[in-house]
C-alpha cells in the first residue's frame, strides 16, 4: 500500500540518522512464543529497530518453555526472568519488581506484550507507569467471563496499551465499548498463523507419528490445562470420562501439561489408557504435526481454537466461553462447555461431520507480523 510504503521509507530515513527506536517484547509462557517470534523475525528483516526479548519465565518446565526458543529459531532472550510457579499476585508482583529494573536499565521506546497470561498485564502496569508506551498484540479479545483471570489480564492491558493490535474484526467493537479510541485499534490479523504457516514445513519433517506409533488421520489430540478444568477432581473427572468414552471411536492422545499431570497424581484419577493416552509435553514442531493429522482435537486452549480453523480441523473446546469467537462462527470450533455429555456429543458430531461451511478468516494470511512492523513504523513517524 503507498501510504504504508511511504511511512516505511521516511522512518528508515530518519532511523538512519538518529538512535533506533527500541523496541522491548516480552515472553511469558508457551503461547507467547509463538505469537513474538513472527514480530521479532519481521522486525528483524526491516532493520530499522532495536530489540530486546524478555522471557519472565511463567512457565518454568522445560518442555514448556525452553525447547521453544530451538523449534522457533527465536534468539536466547537478553533476560530470563526465571519467576516459575506462584500465586497470581506473587507472580505479577515479582514480574512488575524485576521488570522495572530492565526498563530503567534499558529505557525501550515501546513495549511488546502479547496474549494475556500474567506477565502481559504486569509488564504493561510498569511500563505505563514509567511512560514507555505498549503495544499489545492480541487485544480486544473477550471472553465476558471475569472469573476468568485471563479475562482480567486482557482488560487491564487493554485499556493501557498506546497500541492494540486486533486480529479478529469482533475486537474493535468490544474496545471502543470499553472507552479505547479508534484511533489506537489497529486490525493486522493472527500472528499465531503466521508461526504455523512458516514452521510447517518444518514440522512435517517431525518423527513424531513414529515415535508415537501414530497412523496420520487414524486418532485426536487433547490439550486441558485451565484451571477452571483441571485444578479440581471434581470437574475434571468427568471430562476424562468423556474423554474415555470418545477415545472408544477413536485413540485420543493426550501430551499432558505440568499442572493437569500434578492433579491427577494427586488424586489418584483413573485414567483408561487403552482409549487415552497420556504422553509427556512436546515441541511446537512435534504438536504441529500432531495436530494437522489428527481427525479432531479436544481442548481449552485459545490459540488452538485459532490453529485448528486454520488448518481446517474439527475442534471441540471444553469450556463454557470462548474470547475467540470468530472460531465459531467462521471456523471448525464447537463450543461443548465442560458437562460430560455435551462433549461426547459435539466430539462425536463433529468426527461425523467434518468441517462443512468453515473458512478461514480475514488476514489469517501468514502476514500479520509485517502489519504489525508497518503499525509501528508509523507510530514512530507520527511520534516526532
Amino acid at each position: 500500500m503507498t501510504g504504508r510504503d511511504g511511512a516505511r521509507t521516511q522512518t528508515k530515513d530518519y532511523m538512519s540518522n538518529k538512535t533506533k527506536p527500541r523496541v522491548l517484547a516480552v515472553v511469558g509462557a508457551r503461547p507467547n512464543f509463538m505469537k513474538v517470534a513472527p514480530i521479532w523475525r519481521a522486525l528483524e528483516n526491516h532493520g530499522g529497530f532495536e530489540q530486546r526479548l524478555i522471557h519472565t519465565g511463567q512457565h518454568y518446565d522445560d518442555n514448556m518453555s525452553k525447547v521453544f526458543f530451538d523449534d522457533l529459531r527465536l534468539p536466547r532472550p537478553d533476560v530470563y526472568m526465571g519467576v516459575g510457579s506462584a500465586s497470581h499476585g506473587a507472580m505479577t508482583g515479582k514480574v512488575m519488581i524485576e521488570f522495572e529494573q530492565i526498563v530503567t536499565d534499558w529505557r525501550p521506546d515501546l513495549v511488546v506484550v502479547v496474549g494475556d497470561v500474567n506477565s502481559t498485564m504486569a509488564c504493561t502496569l510498569v511500563s505505563v507507569k514509567m511512560g514507555i508506551p505498549v503495544a499489545h498484540v492480541e487485544a480486544g479479545l473477550r471472553s465476558f467471563d471475569r472469573e476468568m483471570p485471563e479475562e482480567i489480564n486482557r482488560m487491564v492491558t487493554d485499556i493501557l496499551a498506546d497500541l492494540l493490535l486486533t486480529h479478529s474484526p469482533e475486537a474493535e467493537p468490544n474496545l471502543v465499548r470499553e472507552g479505547v479510541s479508534s484511533e489506537k485499534i489497529h486490525f493486522v490479523g493472527n500472528v499465531m498463523i503466521d508461526s504455523l504457516m512458516f514452521y510447517m514445513p518444518e514440522a512435517e519433517k517431525s518423527s513424531i507419528h513414529e515415535t508415537l506409533s501414530l497412523e496420520p488421520g487414524k486418532y485426536g489430540l487433547v490439550t486441558l490445562h485451565r484451571p477452571s478444568n483441571v485444578d479440581d477432581p471434581a470437574q475434571l473427572t468427568p471430562i476424562f470420562d468423556a474423554l474415555a468414552t470418545i477415545g472408544a471411536d477413536r485413540q485420543l492422545i493426550f501430551p499432558v501439561h505440568p499442572r493437569t499431570r500434578k492433579v491427577l497424581e494427586n488424586n489418584k484419577i483413573k485414567i483408561s489408557t487403552d482409549r487415552l493416552r497420556l504422553v509427556d509435553p512436546i515441541g511446537y514442531l512435534d504438536f504441529l504435526k500432531l495436530m494437522k493429522y489428527s481427525s479432531i482435537v479436544l481442548t481449552d486452549s485459545g490459540g488452538i481454537q485459532e490453529e485448528t480453523t486454520a488448518l481446517e480441523i474439527p475442534c471441540v473446546t471444553i469450556r463454557e466461553n470462548t474470547e475467540r469467537p470468530v472460531t465459531v462462527y467462521t471456523g471448525t470450533n464447537v463450543l461443548a462447555g465442560t458437562d460430560r455429555d455435551r462433549i461426547v456429543e459435539a466430539a462425536l458430531q463433529s468426527l461425523g461431520d467434518g468441517v462443512k461451511g468453515s473458512r478461514v478468516p480475514d488476514l489469517w494470511d501468514g502476514k500479520a507480523a509485517e502489519r504489525i512492523v508497518g503499525v509501528f513504523e508509523n507510530y514512530f513517524l507520527n511520534e516526532q
